[in-house]
């Protein structure tokens, strides 16, 4: 698909020198039957240029490409406009990369939204390098959780006040849906100010994607889909949003386990495998109980979230499990999850994840 466009974007640049061949009076255009000055021929030449060096840009994922492309759309018309008869077709092939750059530019104006307020979460956040977990640290936590924290391998290391995840994902956007859809996303997390910010691009087909940014902060969530960068299909806060992103962060816990000896998070343990975790910060709150295997690994995480910002949303549990394991710089965390909605009918797993890298502290940067 992307070859065919630029295939389109050069032919109709190149036919634009039909207009500048004709106005210098280098040699009679038989298809070109109105009269063409020489200031104008150089115009389309111009516009010619226009659009090859939209179509390197375009080429080379260049951000700003689709600025050049409007700029190519915007002459193009105008000269078809006045020379109407000749030139009408050409405004087919200038609908098709006015769409494209509409595409790119939503994109762009995405892109740059989120890494503003990317830049802004994580420069809030202050990394400590001198104070380390120590095994004291973890004397008022449950058993399972005391543990966890020693398998994973945090005593000794400093605690965690920021981190970066690479993921991919596959996702089901319904519970009908049979065909997983393939995504790549990334996420900062802040640990001593608690927040986080998650963008991810999900390829539904050639043609059609969505780009989602999660975030939570201040103790609310917000979510917002777009299609193509440019529709807003999901634009969602409120106090259940509020409430099941805090259970979100939670449930990540485990890729930042210091996370656990936070003063705005209280435990409380079931048994000897199991703790429950609410967390209480700018007027939400939050629980979820983690599940461990006899050898102190993190296996499961569940909590009553809300499915749904509706006033008639209802409380499922919603649970991450784990598959496999993996360090990042010497920090044991689950590297394969996926999270299952238990509806009244049916099981709805939705998502698959795998995390790809794990950067904490000074390498996690922007």
């Amino acid at each position: 698909m992307k070859i065919a466009f630029l295939i389109i974007v050069i032919i109709h640049g190149l036919l634009h020198l039909l207009g500048f061949i004709k106005g210098i009076g280098f040699k009679e255009i038989k298809e070109l039957t109105m009269p063409i000055s020489k200031p104008v021929g150089l115009l389309w030449l111009l516009t010619a240029i226009v659009f090859l060096a939209y179509g390197v840009l375009f080429t080379l994922n260049n951000k700003y490409a689709w600025l050049l492309g409007f700029i190519a759309v915007l002459i193009s018309q105008i000269l078809i406009i006045l020379f109407w008869k000749d030139a009408k077709f050409g405004t087919l092939p200038n609908i098709v990369v006015l769409i494209v750059s509409m595409i790119f530019y939503g994109h762009f104006n995405f892109q740059e939204m989120v890494a503003q307020e990317t830049t802004n979460l994580i420069s809030q956040s202050k990394t400590s390098k001198t104070q380390l977990v120590s095994e004291s640290d973890l004397n008022d936590l449950p058993k399972p959780v005391k543990m966890w924290l020693k398998n994973s391998g945090v005593i000794g290391k400093p605690f965690i006040t920021k981190g970066k995840v690479i993921q991919e994902a596959k996702l089901k956007m319904k519970p009908e849906q049979e065909d997983w859809l393939d995504a790549k996303a990334i996420q900062y997390t802040t640990i001593d100010i608690p927040a986080f910010l998650w963008q991810v691009d999900v390829k539904m087909n050639s043609i059609v994607n969505f780009q989602g940014r999660d975030k939570f902060i201040d103790g609310k969530g917000e979510m917002l889909i777009k299609l193509n960068s440019l529709i807003n299909i999901v634009d969602e806060k409120g106090e259940k949003l509020n409430e099941g992103t805090m259970q979100r962060y939670l449930g990540e816990m485990v890729w930042f386990p210091s996370l656990a000896l936070r003063n705005y998070i209280s435990w409380k343990q079931t048994n000897d495998s199991t703790a429950t975790a609410t967390m209480e910060y700018q007027g939400t709150k939050a629980t979820g109980t983690f599940f461990f295997n006899s050898d102190g690994d993190f296996i499961k995480f569940s909590a009553d979230r809300f499915k749904g910002n509706e006033k008639n949303s209802k409380r499922y549990k919603w649970i991450l499990t784990v598959e496999e394991y993996n360090s990042f710089e010497g920090i044991k965390v689950p590297s394969i999850m996926k999270a299952t909605w238990k509806l009244e009918n049916k099981d709805w797993t939705w998502l698959k994840l795998e995390i790809k890298d794990i950067n904490y502290n000074e390498n996690a940067v922007f």
